[in-house]
């Protein structure tokens, strides 16, 4: 018996390596993009994902309205949005 133990110690080992360095910290990061999606709020600043800057003009559900310019409204699928830049200087 410890003979079996001791054969699938280093796959044992193995799956442990992957799960800390791989999986765990993806999951970290769809959860902070998730939260950053449904926190995101009328007048935010933002950069989607194909490197547009604007501000959300409104927010139905999982599409917005994004203002790129005086007269330029898009409308995106909410998670096109890359990141929030609001400035807190």
């Amino acid at each position: 018996m410890p003979g079996a133990v001791a054969q699938f110690l280093p796959m044992i080992i193995l799956i442990g390596v992957f799960y800390f360095f791989l999986i765990r910290p993806q999951q970290k990061q769809q959860k902070e993009r998730q939260q950053m999606l449904d926190n995101l709020q009328k007048d935010d600043n933002v950069v989607t994902i194909g490197g547009i800057h604007g501000t959300i003009k409104s927010i139905e559900e999982d599409v917005l309205t994004l203002k790129t310019s005086e007269n330029q409204f898009l409308t995106l699928s909410k998670f096109g949005v890359q990141s929030v830049v609001n400035e807190t200087q």
